[in-house]
């Protein structure tokens, strides 16, 4: 029988990186995949945004924070991460592109947050689901 996949909320840059949250919808989506991801993006600003963020987040198991380019002014990305935070759902920083200067969230640390490489492998070990 095959393992439960973990339900992962993708955390992104909306306006510079939404190719890459849709790469990772699209390996998502393989058989072989230890993760679903529901498209849960909040396309549009409202007063109730945090309040929606947090619904979803605390249905994930996982939140996936893809760090680009610009990441660093991206205050709904920070805002989230702080949100997996009260609600003690792990996160993870994923490095969006391979080359170049990539940049963390505001609120997050090199000491404790570790960027991972874009990697199948590291994909599988960050969304299994924890017993």
């Amino acid at each position: 029988m095959p393992e439960p996949k973990s339900r992962a909320f993708v955390s992104f840059d909306y306006d510079h990186d939404l190719r890459l949250k849709n790469l990772l919808v699209g390996q998502s989506r393989r058989e072989v995949s230890p993760f679903s991801i529901e498209d849960w993006s909040i396309k549009e600003a409202s007063k109730a945004w945090r309040a929606d963020a947090r619904r979803r987040i605390r249905r994930s198991d996982v939140v996936i924070v893809i760090c680009g380019r610009h990441t660093h002014r991206a205050v709904g990305v920070s805002a989230e991460i702080e949100i997996a935070r009260d609600e003690e759902i792990r996160y993870y920083l994923l490095r969006g592109y391979s080359d170049g200067v990539v940049r963390r969230p505001r609120g997050t640390s090199r000491l404790t947050d570790r960027m991972h490489p874009w990697t199948w492998k590291e994909l599988q070990a960050m969304t299994r689901i924890k017993a």
